[in-house]
């Protein structure tokens, strides 16, 4: 229950920033917030991170309703995994589901933090990387576990 409200927040803070852009910012408008290191910069993103598969709308929309559904029909088992993945999953799905969003809605991404050494991304994307980083980590820490647990069986 606590997961899916932090997913839910993930979505909620995504549009809410991605509102205000749209709303406050000319398409193509750069603000610095720390000149040449940070700016807010209004961008329509076609593709997926990075811009990749520019004009894949459909293919980035049924990845996500698969992710989405996969999260929503494991949601049992992944309760079961323990903080670090449940945290992981909320943020992948959220992320996710706020970039599925501005796919069906406006048929783009709308992207706005630009570092001017990173392609420009927005909240959704912090929450899909920090959310895999924390799956994948979960994952590892598993593995790890599970081979202690396999050699103290063969030292029996």
């Amino acid at each position: 229950m606590v997961y899916g409200l932090l997913a839910l927040l993930v979505v909620l803070l995504d549009q809410a920033t991605k509102y205000y852009v749209v709303t406050h910012f000319a398409l193509g408008e750069s603000v610095p917030v720390i000149n040449n290191v940070f700016h807010w910069t209004f961008i329509l993103n076609r593709g997926a991170a990075f811009g990749m598969l520019e004009g894949s709308r459909w293919l980035f929309v049924m990845i996500a309703v698969a992710v989405i559904g996969g999260v929503w029909f494991m949601r049992r088992e992944i309760a079961k995994s323990g903080v670090m993945a449940c945290w992981g999953t909320a943020l992948f799905a959220g992320g996710a589901l706020g970039n599925l969003i501005d796919r069906t809605t406006r048929g783009v991404v709308i992207d706005f933090f630009d570092f001017r050494i990173w392609p420009i991304f927005n909240v959704a994307d912090i929450c899909i990387t920090v959310g895999f980083a924390l799956i994948l980590c979960w994952m590892l820490i598993e593995e790890i576990e599970e081979k202690k647990r396999w050699k103290k069986e063969l030292l029996k």
